[in-house]
């Protein structure tokens, strides 16, 4: 694993919520909050949704997405692009499923709702195509104060370290 891939899963490691832009089948984007899952063989991000759902039918027809996280008190960001996969296998949902799940999934009177038995249960594998991101490691004095100077002298604020996560490119 590069140092940039790392540092990215350590960047959103405590975010926990992911903004998922998919494209609608009339070609505008929609966007809503998604929780990261924990990582596991596959693909390189996984989220659950239910079937039937506006994003998982907009991602039968197009699997390209972007994911934007932001953490205000770091003023750390992460911007992905990706290519998503839906999987309903049951091993692997049952390999990532976790007890929050339920609160999504209620029981609706069968007993196998919100476990990982339940039908409704679609995985969202990530591939990662690109990610650019700010890994901030001052402490919140020195974002504060490189915000002032920046704000005072006109000059950015440094603040952390950018990255930039890029699948190797083909040759055409």
């Amino acid at each position: 694993m590069t140092e940039d891939l790392k540092a990215f899963y350590k960047v959103i490691e405590d975010i926990n919520i992911a903004m998922m832009t998919t494209r609608r089948p009339d070609g505008h984007l929609a966007s809503r909050p998604m929780a990261n899952q924990k990582q596991a063989s596959g693909a390189d991000l996984w989220f659950v949704s239910a079937e039937g759902t506006e994003k998982v039918t907009d991602l039968e027809q197009d699997p390209h997405l972007n994911l934007s996280y932001f953490r205000p008190s770091t003023m750390e960001w992460i911007s992905v692009s990706g290519i998503a996969t839906l999987s309903r296998a049951k091993e692997k949902i049952k390999e990532l499923w976790a007890e929050d799940w339920k609160v999504w999934f209620p029981k609706e009177g069968d007993a196998t709702h919100g476990t990982p038995d339940d039908p409704r249960l679609v995985l969202i594998g990530v591939k990662i195509h690109d990610a650019c991101f700010l890994e901030v490691n001052q402490s919140k004095p020195v974002i504060l104060y490189e915000m002032a100077k920046g704000w005072l002298t006109g000059t950015k604020p440094q603040i952390g370290e950018m990255h930039q996560l890029e699948e190797p490119r083909r040759p055409k």
